[in-house]
């Protein structure tokens, strides 16, 4: 696996690549992981995460492997269809996979999504329209909803963002 720590506005974020696709996003450096071989598929992640937060691409274009269950997949395609400074809450994104009863199961697969951001799982939001889990924290998904200029949610605490 390579890997890149990227310095960006929400902080460092730590790429992972297995050469021919991304595999992972975490958000921090947690293992402490420094720059392993630069191969293509990270420096375009880099470039297209910078021009993500320059607000200059809206779509990602890249190869991606995430790892999990054949379930866990279908939410994770069914995000990457969300556009970008949309939301949709857990029981619309159940019913676009016609899944409309497994709401929790779809919750907790968007809860497990490893490549953050690129299949934004930030998008997804309670049905109330306040923000619920997300892996880097709630006023990390609202600095990243504010970047895509939504406003269709409301913070679950006050001073959130």
């Amino acid at each position: 696996m390579n890997y890149l720590v990227l310095s960006s506005p929400i902080g460092p974020l730590t790429l992972a690549s297995n050469g021919k696709a991304l595999c992972a996003i975490q958000f921090g450096n947690p293992d402490q992981r420094t720059d392993g071989p630069f191969d293509d598929v990270l420096h375009m992640t880099k470039t297209q995460l910078c021009e993500y937060f320059q607000r200059a691409r809206h779509i990602f274009e890249l190869p991606l492997e995430p790892q999990g269950t054949d379930f866990q997949k279908q939410v994770w395609r069914a995000l990457q269809h969300i556009p970008y400074g949309k939301t949709v809450s857990y029981g619309h994104l159940a019913a676009s996979i016609d899944r409309p009863k497994a709401v929790r199961a779809v919750g907790a697969a968007n809860g497990a999504n490893p490549i953050p951001i690129i299949i934004p799982c930030h998008r997804v939001i309670g049905s109330n329209g306040t923000l619920t889990g997300f892996g880097g924290g709630l006023p990390i998904k609202a600095r990243l909803l504010e970047l895509e200029g939504c406003r269709d949610w409301q913070p679950l605490l006050p001073g959130l963002t």
